[in-house]
């Protein structure tokens, strides 16, 4: 099947495709003492010091070591935010070749490989001194498409984005069951990488379930880190107040930086949400009110700058409805949603089925749209969860944030949108083909395919452009945010492909902020 190339621009910059290269395959079998590209892509032949340089391999030495080798120059324009489908295609290629393209933006040179059976992220080289920009690609071998991002400093990727905006308006990379990456019981665990790693590469929100150690004791804070009934750890309890003294730090060093953090109360024993509210509120948010964002409204990104924001998995202790019943509660309300759910949007509580919402909990003033679906049986069902995350990914992008200034009145503006949580983890304990690890290894790559290919395309509108003459390409339905996507087992090998491309659909909100000064 011949498949043109593909081209998606997610940045705000203007390319022009100058030249192509296509090395096809290789003409000796690989040497295990030339150093493989085995942790890339599988029985490629070329050595690994090629594409582990910072300059990349020379065109001399592909030459070297292709069975053909053409050039072509053209001159190919992708518009900021838009896509091109060009007259570049793969036909019945070697499976290991590589196509090299050269392009131009802002009077600056930049290349990038693609191993075109490889879907790994590779960025782009600069062949001009000192860039004002960088940039990443990732390629997508089953459509032939190349999608351009900005590179991001995944550490401090909020840094340039406007405070203006709510945060239910960003794209935002999670974790679910955020402090499980110690050895523990089969399908308790679900990270890869320490929590401070998951920090440091961008992750931005945090799901936590705890369980309070002594909950009748008022002058006893321990609230331990579990999943379900069983600690997060085989090695010996872990506590909240040890994440957080990591959170703390975090923030500390990176004050463009926010987290949210989902607190839930599970496990064994006696406590109650009621016990959990109290020690929450009496031991950790009181007595360090600059660290923590409790206020029930969604922000604006520039009031969380350096904080912690709250988004409350559990019903409030009757002494804090009351507390808080002016300011209309405390911490963002997400006690309600129903269990497993495909898609729950709600902000009023008392509308929710789920049994933990007290009858007494005052109506939440804050949209929470959630996609759940956390059983599979078996992994045959992992296609239907796909589409269950893409589906949800695709409300989000459809939504348009209300910034003052810019979408909304600055005096008098339009509330906040709803913010949207999308589970991208699932897992069954008994099923070993359905452990949160195996789950993500299918889930996870298919997400970052949909974001590169699908996400935020209005593909009706694109066919009646065609239809007219036009190229079609890049259509937006809405802002294209992604809202929170919530994921298992993320940085293993060094891959956070899927959190790349989740921040970088904060590009256009970067180009919001330069228009607004």
């Amino acid at each position: 099947m011949i498949l043109p190339v593909t081209i998606r621009n997610f940045t705000q910059d203007v390319f022009e495709l100058q030249t192509i290269e296509y090395y096809e395959g290789a003409s000796r079998p690989s040497k295990q003492e030339d150093g493989v590209l085995s942790n890339i892509t599988k029985n490629v032949s070329y050595p690994a010091s090629f594409f582990l340089s910072t300059t990349g391999p020379s065109a001399q030495q592909l030459v070297q070591y292709a069975l053909n080798f053409s050039t072509q120059n053209v001159s190919i324009q992708i518009s900021a935010f838009s896509s091109v489908t060009t007259d570049v295609s793969i036909a019945k290629r070697h499976p290991y070749g590589i196509l090299r393209l050269t392009f131009d933006t802002n009077g600056e040179r930049h290349r990038v490989d693609i191993i075109l059976s490889n879907p790994a992220s590779q960025p782009f080289l600069p062949l001009t001194p000192n860039p004002r920009s960088r940039f990443l690609g990732v390629f997508t071998p089953e459509e032939s498409h190349l999608s351009i991002y900005p590179s991001p400093n995944l550490s401090s990727w909020m840094q340039h984005l406007p405070d203006a905006v709510p945060l239910s308006g960003l794209s935002i990379p999670g974790t679910h069951n955020s402090p499980t990456y110690h050895h523990a019981l089969p399908s308790v665990r679900c990270q890869a990488v320490s929590l401070l790693v998951q920090l440091e590469n961008g992750i931005r929100f945090l799901d936590i379930r705890v369980q309070p150690e002594l909950p009748h004791d008022p002058s006893y804070d321990n609230l331990l880190l579990v999943h379900g009934i069983f600690p997060i750890a085989l090695t010996g309890p872990k506590t909240l107040r040890s994440l957080l003294a990591d959170l703390y730090a975090f923030l500390a060093a990176h004050p463009s930086e926010t987290v949210l953090v989902s607190l839930k109360r599970e496990g064994p024993g006696p406590a109650t949400d009621d016990d959990l509210a109290r020690i929450l509120h009496d031991h950790y948010c009181l007595p360090d009110p600059s660290r923590w964002y409790t206020a029930p409204e969604i922000p604006p990104l520039g009031a969380v700058r350096g904080k912690i924001v709250l988004l409350r998995r559990f019903a409030l202790a009757p002494a804090l409805q009351q507390r808080y019943a002016r300011a209309g509660g405390w911490g963002l309300d997400a006690a309600w949603w129903p269990y497993n759910t495909t898609h729950y949007l709600s902000s009023d509580p008392s509308s929710s089925s789920s049994s933990s919402i007290s009858a007494s909990s005052p109506a939440s003033i804050v949209a929470i749209c959630v996609q759940d679906v956390c059983e599979v049986h078996a992994p045959s069902q992992l296609p239907a969860k796909v589409a269950q995350v893409c589906a949800h990914l695709a409300r989000a992008a459809a939504e348009v944030a209300p910034v003052p200034g810019w979408t909304t009145d600055v005096v008098h503006p339009v509330p906040p949108g709803p913010l949207y949580l999308n589970f991208a983890s699932a897992s069954h304990f008994w099923r070993r083909g359905c452990w949160p690890e195996r789950v993500a290894k299918k889930v996870n790559p298919e997400v970052v395919r949909y974001l590169c290919v699908r996400h935020g395309r209005d593909e009706e509108a694109e066919a009646e452009d065609r239809l007219r003459g036009g190229g079609g390409g890049g259509r937006i339905a809405g802002d294209g945010a992604t809202g929170v996507v919530v994921l298992d087992w993320v940085g293993e090998g060094g891959d956070w492909d899927v959190v790349k491309c989740i921040v970088g659909m904060n590009a256009r909100l970067e180009t919001m902020r330069s228009e607004m000064r």
